[in-house]
């Protein structure tokens, strides 16, 4: 019997700005950081597992970074949060929301998501 399905959606915004690294002069650089470190952490993850990378704002510059298999850059043309919950609501299997927003935590929550913060993403990365 295989593994369900799992997908963890990354807030991007909220993970880079979870980190006192000079995000701020540079967001495409510090999403294109994130991206290439996901990257490496799908080759970790049990295959069963997908994620996606919601980018907003500037850091959409960041879209051209190569993906791996089973990692998935998702744009969001106005608000994060509402790209995400749309990425929620159309997902099937066991879904994990990255981020520290309360609001988005309790409204992904309500379609049936678990949430975890920034922190758990950056120690699955070290």
């Amino acid at each position: 019997m295989s593994d369900p399905r799992q997908l963890i959606v990354v807030d991007a915004a909220n993970v880079v700005g979870s980190r006192a690294d000079g995000w701020w002069r540079d967001r495409a650089g510090a999403a294109r950081r994130l991206l290439s470190e996901i990257a490496e952490l799908t080759t970790r993850l049990p295959e069963s597992t997908d994620v996606a990378v919601v980018l907003e704002g500037a850091a959409k510059a960041a879209a051209d970074e190569p993906t791996a298999s089973r990692m998935t850059i998702v744009l969001a043309e106005r608000s994060g949060d509402d790209k995400i919950l749309d990425v929620v609501s159309e997902a099937t299997g066991h879904i994990t929301v990255v981020t520290a927003d309360r609001e988005l935590r309790s409204r992904v929550q309500a379609l049936g998501a678990e949430t975890v913060g920034p922190s758990w993403l950056v120690s699955q990365l070290n």
